[in-house]
């Protein structure tokens, strides 16, 4: 029995009705992702045709979906916003808080230890306000997610920039920041620029090495990493017809490598089989009534140039295992010969010292049996592992169906360590080394999604390639950054040389899945009397206080760092170890841009202050301004604010006294949190202006009283010598979100609009 399905059957029962009549005011066939948009919409049934890339629209979403670092934020505005319950079914998963060092057990007592004063924060947060509760250890936000809640044709947001994992089953699911999700758990509609289209037909068929972890990278590969920014991807085609669900989220999970709004594959017999394993045969059963309403219109795969703004066209049959990395997560590299001359230019460690399996991506069921089937024949072929080797199953249903089933036995005789089942070394939750900042330079490859510098265990040395589960266990064995197993031999320990065979694996458990504690925790029907403590000498947590408005008169605004390249969301509020302080603003706010590389110097965590004219680290010369009621600027390059959907990234500049950050380009959600803050998120009209920007520089708004939308902004910059220079900036806001800047934030007018 599925949770929520009065919920779900509400959704198809209108689904009829309202994509046919968004059908006839479009005037064509509709592509899959158009039709759940236009079945969500926040006014109920289409009465205009809303134009790419352009319009903001709002939606109603059917659910939301929150893991615990970005929750205590979350759900910390959400006590401000004066309501008794949650408007939309919502989910708490405690999966980001668990450090992986020495095993399950130990690794997840000592999180329960650790981090139980934030744990029960969250569950009675959740008891209180009606939200379900999953406790620590009972799974990856994402694989519980598309286990127990995801839905074809359904619309879910989370505060996880990998919450498009649960397109596999069909849904068009968007990652956000926490102010987002508040709105939508205040019974607000959730406002989204209504997507590009990207296409992606699948011909052929995956066979032999090749994974559905492979079609990501390459497409990765094909439109970099921000290349699907504001677009939702559709794939379609025999070849997604023959991948199974679970091989559809790990496709659609990475989406967000791509700055993709989302991705999503229409309704079929994968996700009907996956649906019936999962205990869900009442939402196959109602999907089945309206199931040509849960993929595209036939014109539409038929003729897909004439639907989608961009398509691009992948024969799986022609498709080989890859390699992506390091340091950026669409640098695509065909596994073998080709690996050995980039990493032999490149400098690239060619001996690999782990290989890790699992995360939200790639710890499926079907990815640790395929996995297995290679480790066993490293048991049976007589093979040693070259490198440690790390597992971290997606679920606790995972978990306890892959032990009963021998699968986890098998990599633990080549003495793998199998880790709780969370994120673990996926967020930097890895306790590999003492010093990470010192630690030498070396090769990992894993299943994961993300390969930023420092992501996985916080040294900048550590060269992160990213592989499917079966070609992550194949190279830990071997040991070579290079080998193939498609060719290569490996020496057995009795000297014989020995190939792989080909990986094999099952799409479900033949048994069917089983657990016996899912750690799952229903709210009681009446909240009120829950209390919820929170001492105010907590260094974990902290109540917010609303910001004030920054106000239509920024003068005499000095530059607090213009950050040089890449400048992700890890070098604005960097994961791992500060992920303890994620319910702390202020505390928290100790790392803010402290991983960014100041153009000035080329360092990171150096900056200049106009106040005392020394240098120092940014968030210290950020406090002096704030102290001083000098308001500060931050400058950054293309794709600022790319990879996770953490609004700590907004927070910790807002509440330090930034007041604009000025980019060539945005990453999507990082640009909704900034203006969800009451910050000003804004670009260059010329791009070439970054370059006129100066350590000394002051800021003057010129025209900021007359803020509307598509309206550029003029800023004066007054340089150390006394020369000006006065810029043009562009910005997206329309008017919903400069009432936002001039109440302060999107909470305040929440709270005000509650009032």
């Amino acid at each position: 029995m599925a949770f929520d399905i009065d919920m779900i059957k509400k959704v198809y029962n209108q689904m009829k009705v309202r994509v046919d009549t968004a059908r006839k005011i479009v005037g064509k066939p509709l592509t899959l992702s158009e039709k759940i948009l236009y079945n969500h919409l926040w006014d109920g049934e289409a009465t205009k045709a809303f134009t790419r890339g352009k319009d903001y629209v709002d939606f109603a979403p059917d659910r939301i979906a929150c893991q615990d670092a970005t929750a205590q934020m979350a759900l910390l505005q959400f006590m401000q916003a004066g309501k008794k319950k949650v408007a939309v079914p919502t989910t708490v998963h405690c999966d980001h808080l668990i450090q992986a060092k020495d095993g399950a057990s130990i690794d997840l007592k000592n999180a329960n230890s650790v981090s139980s004063e934030v744990f029960n924060f969250l569950e009675s947060v959740s008891n209180k306000y009606g939200i379900g509760f999953w406790k620590p250890g009972a799974g990856i936000i994402h694989q519980v997610v598309l286990e127990n809640y995801a839905f074809p044709g359904g619309m879910m947001i989370g505060t996880d920039s990998h919450t498009v994992n649960a397109g596999g089953l069909g849904m068009v699911a968007i990652g956000v920041g926490g102010a987002d999700a508040v709105d939508v758990m205040a019974g607000m509609a959730w406002e989204l620029k209504f997507p590009k289209l990207i296409g992606v037909k699948l011909t052929g068929k995956l066979s032999g090495w090749t994974a559905p972890k492979d079609v990501i990278l390459k497409v990765a590969g094909i439109i970099s990493a921000k290349g699907g920014t504001g677009a939702i991807v559709e794939y379609f085609g025999e070849g997604a017809n023959a991948m199974s669900c679970t091989g559809k989220g790990t496709i659609c999970n990475m989406g967000a490598e791509i700055g993709a709004t989302t991705s999503t594959f229409g309704y079929d017999e994968s996700m009907e089989r996956y649906l019936r394993a999962t205990d869900r045969a009442d939402v196959a059963d109602a999907a089945n009534k309206v199931k040509d309403y849960l993929t595209a219109d036939a014109e539409v795969y038929a003729n897909p140039e004439q639907y989608f703004d961009q398509v691009i066209e992948i024969n799986l049959s022609e498709l080989g295992p890859l390699l992506n990395g390091p340091f950026t997560p669409d640098l695509s590299t065909e596994v073998g010969n080709t690996m050995t001359e980039k990493a032999k230019a490149n400098d690239w460690p060619l001996q690999v010292e782990w290989g890790l399996i699992g995360s939200c991506t790639n710890s499926s069921y079907e990815d640790l049996s395929r996995a297995s089937s290679i480790a066993q024949q490293a048991l049976d072929k007589g093979l040693k592992m070259k490198a440690d080797l790390g597992i971290n199953p997606g679920s606790e249903q995972v978990r306890y169906t892959a032990e009963r089933d021998g699968i986890l036995d098998v990599f633990e005789k080549l003495n793998a360590k199998i880790f709780t089942n969370a994120c673990g070394p996926c967020i930097g939750q890895w306790a590999r080394y003492s010093d990470p900042k010192n630690a030498p330079k070396n090769s990992i490859v894993h299943s994961f999604n993300r390969n930023f510098a420092k992501r996985a265990d916080g040294n900048p040395n550590t060269h992160a390639f990213v592989a499917s589960p079966e070609l992550t266990a194949a190279i830990a064995i071997s040991g070579r950054l290079d080998f193939n197993p498609l060719k290569d031999t490996l020496l057995s320990e009795d000297g014989q040389e020995v190939m792989f065979d080909e990986p094999t694996g099952w799409e479900l458990p033949p048994k069917g899945f089983d657990v016996k504690d899912n750690g799952y925790l229903a709210p009681v029907e009446d909240g009120s009397g829950v209390s919820i403590e929170v001492s105010p000498t907590s260094e974990r947590l902290q109540l917010l206080t609303p910001f004030e408005p920054i106000g239509n008169e920024i003068k005499g605004a000095k530059l607090l760092i213009k950050a040089f390249g890449k400048c992700t969301t890890d070098h604005i509020s960097m994961a791992g170890p500060w992920l303890r302080f994620r319910g702390h603003l202020d505390n928290i706010s100790n790392n803010c841009l402290i991983g960014a590389v100041n153009a000035f110097g080329k360092k990171t965590n150096f900056v200049k202050s106009q106040l005392t004219e020394e240098y120092g680290a940014v968030p210290d010369t950020a406090r002096a301004y704030k102290a001083a009621n000098v308001k500060t600027i931050v400058v950054g390059d293309h794709n600022y604010g790319e990879g996770s959907s953490r609004e700590h990234a907004a927070m910790e500049p807002r509440h330090l006294g930034v007041a604009a950050v000025i980019v060539k380009s945005f990453a999507r959600i990082h640009e909704t949190n900034l203006k969800k803050q009451g910050m000003l998120g804004l670009t260059f009209s010329n791009e070439n202006d970054y370059d006129l920007i100066e350590e000394d520089d002051t800021f003057n708004f010129l025209d900021l009283d007359a803020f509307s939308p598509g309206k550029p902004l003029s800023i004066e910059i007054v340089h150390s010598n006394g020369n000006k220079d006065i810029i043009k900036v562009e910005h997206t806001y329309n008017q919903s979100q400069i009432d936002w800047y001039n109440e302060g934030s999107a909470l305040n007018l929440i709270k005000k609009e509650n009032a």
